[in-house]
């Protein structure tokens, strides 16, 4: 599998690349807490905006991402079936009102606040997933190790979650390189083949991709034993990203939308911006 078709972090010239791992990682865990704290449609909308916006300045190709987009759709699209058929009538609840759109059957009826509640629902996904797969392609695993031991995580935490994020663009080559053995030897797992097919075809890569995930771990504990890693109470970074301005306008822009949060909280009256007044 070529490199730049893997879910990991890919090298390039782009503004978000040069920004300093702690900022980004700032500034999506404050982005993430403040589109998840808030129902302001106003507000979710700018950041959808100013996501996608990011998204397209990263340069991040669709073949990149469609896989995992089109997993998240799915299951989002199951949330949102899941929330109205247990609760249908949970936006009159939230919003006091009650605007019929269509009568339906039994307790499932269409209204305009039930729509309304899962419009902001979908917002959130826009606000959030672009970010966040933003800071994967973007960041380097190292600088983010050492980003999150800046923040006072430990530096035995931070490495692990850095050979994470390492190791997902390597899943993926041992998967791709599995699956084209197998088809070698006349399991058909490509598009062309049926579904039940292509099913058991990666089933049985299961077993192979556990072993060889087994070996991998093995190798890499057995190094870090061999250069006595976790002997110190800290350490020193190779990748270590000095912070410039416009890191520190990254992070400024962050507090900013969660005081915008904060704010609407007090206009509103509670998290629900309410149309329907």
């Amino acid at each position: 599998m070529e490199n730049n078709q893997t879910l990991g972090y890919h090298p390039g010239e782009t503004m978000l690349h040069h920004l300093n791992a702690t900022a980004k990682l700032i500034f999506l865990l404050l982005v993430s807490i403040a589109c998840m704290t808030t129902y302001d449609t106003r507000f979710l909308i700018v950041i959808s905006i100013l996501s996608l916006a990011m998204f397209k300045v990263a340069n991040v190709k669709w073949y990149q991402v469609s896989f995992v987009i089109k997993f998240i759709v799915f299951f989002s699209i199951l949330n949102l079936l899941a929330v109205y058929i247990f609760q249908p009538e949970y936006g009159v609840q939230l919003y006091g009102t009650r605007h019929v759109i269509f009568a339906g059957w039994g307790r499932f009826t269409l209204t305009q606040e039930q729509l309304f509640y899962l419009f902001n629902l979908v917002l959130k996904y826009f606000c959030t997933i672009p970010v966040t797969l933003i800071f994967l392609f973007t960041t380097n695993p190292s600088s983010f190790a050492s980003s999150l031991n800046k923040i006072g995580v430990s530096y035995k935490v931070s490495y692990a979650v850095a050979l994470a994020l390492r190791y997902i663009p390597d899943i993926q080559e041992d998967f791709q390189n599995i699956s084209q053995a197998q088809q070698a030897r006349g399991f058909e797992m490509s598009k062309k083949g049926k579904l039940m097919q292509r099913a058991k075809g990666t089933a049985q890569i299961v077993l192979p991709l556990i072993f060889s995930s087994l070996d991998r771990i093995e190798i890499i504990s057995t190094a870090m034993e061999l250069r006595r890693f976790g002997q110190k109470k800290k350490r020193t970074w190779y990748v270590d990203q000095p912070f410039q301005m416009k890191d520190y306008l990254l992070i400024a822009l962050s507090i900013l939308l969660v005081l915008i949060t904060i704010a609407l909280f007090h206009v509103n009256g509670g998290r629900f911006y309410n149309p329907f007044k």
